[in-house]
């Protein structure tokens, strides 16, 4: 069904005891809103097909938008751990919460970690079973007296009244006071055979949060707050405007025992990364206007000052135009760009001073006329020979795609606005900033072609050996030949190494846990602080915050891993963050591998595995090397799959080896004794009933 809706391009499916789950992932650039609403009308156009007893299908989105964008983790201070229990932190992140919401382009926020308050009504059998109370008679009283309802509206007296029926019950005490059926004609309040309290939800999961001070580490319960923002929100915008709503709420909502820290700000990484590629924009454009000063002149350095500026801007505006942002990727096409934006300017400007060096009694506009008239049509080819290099890139297919179309997009436009600034501006400063006089046009006075310098003769005598005859020139292509060959045999005796992206040096880094099916949250947390006790030991780790029975705050390489759903108690996380690139000596990537090789001598028990995790610097994807088997059942496919895993441990370079299917899950089966249910009269639902909400509760 789903795979017959327009638009996807491929469809996972996971299936456990009593539950399945079907991902659709579609291909790039499809509204994720008109997904849903396909996904949904396909599905209810097939509700018939749907078994009797099974409930409707639950459809959830998840995009790049839904990824949080800065996460806040509160915890107590050094000193008053004893002051903060998870439901207190828990209540506080609520209401910060609320008060985040009210913040512009704020999206998708949620709560990870901490225990709500409730009212828990704890059955005591003996006490049933003493006064005549039958379990469902306990929880039925409860639900309906827990009713409320409008029941219509009464007109009386020339006015109209809403009538409410009923009402919800708010304290135990309430709860205590309600009657029960006996079947020993007795007067049975909850109370008599139930303890009803107030306390924090047993959940499954647990969060706490370790850092680093000066007399070491401390450590406390943790609830971290997931802040998204609304599509083509700037995140910088939407973080600033955060904190800032956070500092006020500083001394009232959020008291002085609390420490409410920033483990993630995407906001201020790529401002960060934004202000780092100016700058070396910047530098980029001041060492051009060097280098051309020095080779040229100053005059011709000034032009190129204005031209590189103006290039930059009009390629910007169309960019904006087009729908593409200031991101890393749009400015690092800038400054891959740059080296070649000004070759038609320098172009046009050495001809336009050689020119004006012949004096053969033109006037300057006439001889720059001229000059730009004879390189015009080699400048048009060259500038659309680049743009024909680049534009193929454009249409990368996958996720791969929509990374990198501002490359090639802002690289072209850039190229084909700096040979219209070449032809039309840099001519018209030329004129503008020219001598008086020109005899010492820099570079270009004197010697006998019409003054071609000392970089000029150096040329003439250098490609003059090459092209003084035939066998020189045969000679020195040869040499290119060969040159050509020995660099692309690099690649194939891995010389060199092949990358489409360098490494990142980032602030955090991912500890995966996955322990064997039908493991306890206990001993899951007891390993998950094993492990970051290891993590500990590295030097640059600041701070790691632990996550068991629930995941971390996602982020776009959990986006795509569905690390958003390891909410078993059989899985946690560690999300360490490292100190700042500037206080640190080694990147992220070093300490990663540094982490792999400490936490590999960790005694883990059998069948658990432990990962490091790197965000990845480009798109991410479901695994670095990934392998899908196909077969006629499970058993073969499981077969074949535990083959393909042996290899993989056999290859030096992998190291984290995982698979989808795990093991079974311990599973204990109650079936009711039918003759003994008919000797006792009682009924398989009622059994059932008290089966479920003595194991797994009842809301």
């Amino acid at each position: 069904i789903v795979k017959s809706v327009a638009g996807v391009e491929h469809v996972y499916t996971f299936a456990d005891d009593n539950k399945v789950m079907v991902t659709a992932r579609f291909k790039v650039g499809v509204d994720p809103d008109a997904a849903a609403a396909r996904i949904h009308e396909k599905l209810r156009a097939n509700y018939d097909r749907i078994p009797a007893g099974i409930p409707e299908p639950l459809v959830q989105t998840r995009g790049i938008n839904d990824v949080p964008s800065l996460v806040l983790t509160l915890s107590p201070k050094p000193g008053a751990e004893g002051l903060w229990s998870d439901q207190a932190l828990y209540e506080v992140a609520g209401k910060l919460r609320t008060e985040i919401a009210k913040v512009d382009d704020v999206g998708l926020t949620f709560l990870v970690g901490g225990r709500p308050q409730e009212l828990r009504i704890e059955p005591d059998p003996a006490r049933l079973a003493q006064h005549g109370v039958s379990l469902g008679a306990l929880m039925d009283t409860i639900r309906q007296a827990n009713r409320a309802f409008p029941a219509g509206s009464l007109r009386d007296g020339g006015q109209a009244v809403d009538v409410t029926a009923g009402r919800t019950l708010a304290t135990p005490t309430e709860i205590g006071l309600l009657a029960l059926p006996s079947t020993k004609g007795e007067t049975v309040y909850v109370r008599d055979v139930a303890n009803v309290v107030a306390t924090p939800r047993e959940d499954q999961a647990r969060a706490w949060r370790a850092v680093r001070a000066d007399q070491g580490w401390t450590q406390g319960p943790a609830v971290s707050l997931a802040i998204a923002k609304r599509k083509g929100a700037n995140a910088v915008v939407v973080s600033h405007a955060v904190l800032q709503r956070v500092e006020g709420l500083k001394g009232t909502l959020l008291p002085a025992s609390l420490d409410v820290a920033v483990t993630r700000d995407y906001g201020e990484t790529a401002n960060e990364k934004a202000n780092e590629l100016l700058m070396h924009l910047g530098l980029a454009t001041v060492s051009i206007v060097i280098l051309i000063g020095f080779a040229i002149g100053w005059r011709e350095a000034g032009v190129t000052a204005v031209v590189i500026p103006t290039t930059i801007l009009l390629t910007l505006f169309a960019s904006n135009l087009m729908g593409y942002t200031i991101n890393r990727v749009s400015l690092f096409a800038l400054i891959f760009s740059i080296g070649i934006l000004v070759d038609d300017a320098i172009v046009m400007i050495e001809n336009i001073a050689r020119h004006w060096a012949m004096r053969d009694g033109r006037n300057r506009v006439d001889a720059a006329v001229d000059a730009v008239a004879e390189v015009g049509n080699p400048t048009v080819v060259a500038t659309l020979t680049v743009v024909s290099a680049l534009l193929p890139m454009l249409f990368v297919s996958g996720l791969m795609g929509p990374y990198m179309a501002p490359i090639p997009v802002n690289a072209s436009a850039a190229m084909v606005f700096s040979f219209f600034v070449a032809v039309v501006i840099a001519p018209w400063l030329m004129i503008r900033f020219a001598r008086q006089t020109l005899d010492h046009i820099g570079g270009h006075g004197g010697g006998g072609h019409h003054g071609e310098g000392r970089l000029g003769a150096l040329y003439r005598k250098v490609a003059g050996r090459v092209i003084r005859d035939r066998r020189s020139a045969w000679r020195f292509l040869a040499g290119v030949g060969v040159a050509t060959l020995v660099a692309c045999a690099m690649f194939a005796t891995k010389t060199v190494t092949v990358k489409l992206l360098p490494f990142d040096n980032k602030s955090e880094l991912q500890v995966l846990l996955n322990m064997p099916r039908g493991t306890s949250l206990e001993d899951t947390q007891r390993t998950l602080m094993a492990a970051a006790n290891v993590t500990r030991g590295v030097a640059e780790v600041t701070a790691i915050d632990a996550y068991a029975g629930t995941a971390s705050p996602f982020n776009f390489n959990g986006l795509v891993r569905h690390y958003y759903l390891r909410n078993a108690p059989d899985q946690g996380d560690l999300a360490l963050t490292l100190a700042p690139k500037g206080e640190r000596s080694r990147n992220s990537h070093a300490i990663a591998l540094d982490l792999r090789r400490k936490l590999a001598a960790l005694a883990l028990p059998a069948g658990a595995v432990i990962k490091v995790v790197e965000a990845p610097p480009g798109p991410p994807v479901m695994a670095t090397l990934l392998a899908e088997i196909y077969g006629p059942d499970a058993a073969s496919r499981r077969a074949v799959a535990e083959k393909v895993k042996a290899f993989f441990r056999q290859t030096p370079y992998i190291v984290d080896v995982d698979d989808s299917y795990a093991q079974a899950q311990p599973t204990l089966r109650l079936v009711p004794d039918r003759t003994r249910l008919e000797a006792l009269g009682v009924a398989d639902r009622e059994v059932l009933d008290s089966i479920g909400a003595a194991l797994g509760g009842q809301v």
